[in-house]
């Protein structure tokens, strides 16, 4: 473990923090559907109110049928919290878990069926990484009050980073409204891992011409004084499947399909999201398509698996996919596997945990200041 320089937290990176990935038995590995949904139905029948299954949205059919709760991740991560279960497991992506780990109380387990799914988005606003950006920005505006934001969508480390820090997390929906907060108690913030939801809700904001971007990826191509001269830094991450979204995927859209609306995440491009209707969280896609009347056309530009959620949910309203399967598909979700979770309720049956998520004492204290702070807003 490292200490950061500019916090007093011990980390290390998420490559090495998890590394106990264990690897699915081969007599998993090629069960069907028709084998293993009884199978897992017969686990969770055994455990009964011990375990409480959690499916984020973007999770395929197959999780998303077990699932005691369907929804997005900090909504998640509450369930699990009211349920009071033994054991949390959790259809999702490492951050999420830990969150889950966070807010649930000490005697409960959370597991995340593979260790392997690890958001991209994450990965790239280490704590660490941004210990050592936070130096030189801080130290290019001395005089400035500096409050760091981080999305949802990030590690433990980096949400007691910012607790530390005298700032928060944020959800999608209530960017704004921390972004509000932070400028009620600083001169400039920092918005990471995300800058396309950080540059969108600065346009909501009206302060689309006070940002910069901070590229952690190129060392000679950021200048700490230039960018310390913006009110809004923005970390250079982003979403590898929103990001797929172009303008013309709605034009497309909306050429074949005459009367098409469309919605989108607000982790798209600034453009796409210009040119959308409505535009929200993953519980706002729910709702704009829940509200929909029947014969409605609706493009929605998220993650593949939410879409097909919502067309088989609602044949009455046109579902679409933005720009089509190949786009929209997340590689981290993918990888609980619902072989993975067959194996995991099983040996828990067995009293054996498997792919335990915990975060660290200290860690853990100072992510859940920065998520109560964000309760606040």
């Amino acid at each position: 473990m490292v200490t950061m320089e500019t916090a007093e937290i011990d980390t290390d990176l998420s490559l090495f923090k998890y590394d106990n990935l264990e690897q699915l038995p081969p007599e998993y590995r090629d069960l069907t559907e028709d084998e293993r949904a009884p199978r897992i139905e017969a686990a969770l029948a055994e455990l009964g109110d011990d375990v409480v299954v959690l499916g984020h949205n973007y999770q395929r059919r197959e999780i998303v049928e077990h699932a005691d709760f369907v929804g997005d991740s900090y909504q998640l991560s509450k369930r699990a919290a009211e349920a009071d279960a033994e054991y949390v497991v959790f259809g999702g992506v490492t951050f999420m878990a830990e969150s889950a780990d966070i807010i649930t109380d000490e005697d409960q387990t959370v597991i995340l069926p593979s260790m392997e799914a690890s958001c991209p988005m994450a990965g790239m606003a280490e704590a660490l990484q941004v210990d050592a950006a936070w130096a030189e920005i801080t130290a290019a505006a001395p005089d400035a009050e500096i409050v760091p934001i981080t999305y949802m969508n990030s590690y433990a480390d980096l949400k007691a980073f910012c607790a530390s820090q005298g700032g928060l997390v944020c959800t999608s929906s209530n960017a704004a409204s921390a972004f509000g907060w932070a400028f009620e108690r600083g001169d400039k913030v920092l918005f990471l891992p995300d800058k396309h939801l950080g540059e969108n809700t600065a346009h909501e904001l009206g302060m689309e011409d006070r940002i910069a971007t901070w590229d952690p990826w190129d060392p000679e191509g950021k200048d700490p004084e230039e960018v310390a001269e913006a009110d809004i830094i923005l970390w250079d991450g982003y979403c590898q499947v929103h990001e797929r979204f172009r303008e013309r995927h709605v034009e497309e859209i909306r050429a074949d399909h005459p009367g098409a609306n469309v919605v989108v995440h607000p982790e798209c491009r600034r453009e796409v999201v210009e040119a959308a209707d409505v535009v929200g969280s993953t519980s706002t896609i729910c709702e704009t398509i829940v509200n929909a009347d029947p014969g409605e056309i609706w493009a929605i530009g998220t993650e593949i698996h939410l879409t097909n959620h919502l067309q088989r949910w609602h044949p009455e309203v046109e579902v679409l996919a933005l720009c089509g399967d190949a786009c929209m598909d997340c590689n981290a979700m993918r990888q609980i596997d619902p072989n993975y979770l067959t194996w995991v309720l099983e040996e828990l049956v067995e009293g054996r945990e498997r792919n335990v998520i915990e975060v660290a004492p200290r860690e853990a204290e100072l992510a859940k200041v920065a998520l109560d702070r964000m309760l606040e807003v």
